[in-house]
């Protein structure tokens, strides 16, 4: 990417995260307004995964904009791994946020079923909170979700799922709250119930978040099926006799590329190094200006 595209990448990102900050905003005070005057356990715990989301959209905000920034003296590769560093620690606040919601139902149900506890059956109000939220983030999703493919941004693919986990966890609370309702108070154990299902989808997206997050942090090998890409590319250039210890890895959004390339012995250096050059004009082409590329020349006798 030019510059001018870096910036541009970066301020649109900022801007998609802003919005999904406002709507977390909102329903923050929806969720806990309607979990408290609705009596609703459930809905509660949808405000404190609602929070979650309100604080990891800056965490990405402060990220992006360190990651955003040219290589430098201390950073040779660039900061393209702190939007990766972004992703992992939204995965891990999302652990927190299933497991707070894992723990708070588990200890009602037991409550309920173990001591005796009563259960207060939640209101309709809690049950309306539950469907405004449901189309409120599933709307933020898909909105973050296109950004993200065409930002080609992995910290918004996580925000996206971070917010379609908030609306998974609303369909699972207005079943809950909407079925304990309408049965009365020896049903109110399906609104703690429901919040327990959900935890797990977010543990779900969680684990897939950091799994992904991790690979990239501990410098895992680019897609067998890009690594073939490169090869055919250079292979196609005369002169070339052979490719070998070729190492990829991901920076950030950018690929870096390091190789050995036989070419033929009689070729003169004036001619080896165009051959390099152009080589990398065309891996850059496919895989993007930022792409980093060290090419070590060998001569095939």
């Amino acid at each position: 990417m030019e510059m001018n595209q870096i910036e541009y990448r970066q301020k649109e990102i900022v801007r998609v995260t802003f919005i999904g900050t406002v709507v977390n905003a909102i329903l923050i005070v929806l969720k806990f307004a309607a979990g408290i005057l609705g009596n609703s356990a459930a809905m509660v715990a949808d405000g404190v995964h609602s929070l979650s989301d309100f604080l990891t959209d800056f965490v990405v905000i402060v990220m992006l904009r360190i990651s955003s920034k040219p290589s430098d003296e201390d950073h040779d590769f660039g900061h393209g791994k702190y939007e990766t560093l972004a992703t992992t620690i939204i995965g891990l606040f999302l652990i927190l946020v299933g497991g707070g919601i894992l723990w708070s139902g588990t200890t009602k149900i037991y409550g309920f079923l173990i001591n005796g506890e009563a259960l207060v059956s939640p209101g309709w109000f809690a049950f309306g909170a539950a469907i405004a939220s449901i189309f409120m983030k599933e709307g933020i999703y898909q909105y973050t979700i296109s950004k993200s493919r065409n930002l080609n941004s992995e910290a918004l693919v996580a925000n996206a799922w971070h917010h379609r986990s908030d609306a998974l966890s609303s369909i699972g609370t207005a079943i809950g709250i909407g079925a304990a309702c309408l049965l009365g108070s020896n049903w109110a154990i399906l609104d703690p119930l429901a919040a327990v299902i959900v935890s797990f989808f977010i543990f779900k997206v969680a684990i897939q978040l950091i799994r992904s997050s991790v690979n990239q942090l501990l410098e895992s090998s680019l897609p067998i099926e890009i690594e073939k890409e490169i090869e055919n590319i250079v292979n196609s250039y005369p002169g070339v006799t052979e490719m070998h210890n070729l190492r990829t890895r991901q920076v950030g959004v950018n690929y870096a590329i390091t190789m050995h390339v036989r070419m033929d012995g009689n070729l003169s250096l004036y001619d080896s190094h165009e051959k390099v050059d152009q080589i990398e004009k065309e891996l850059k082409e496919k895989f993007g200006h930022q792409t980093i590329i060290s090419i070590h020349v060998e001569p095939w006798k």
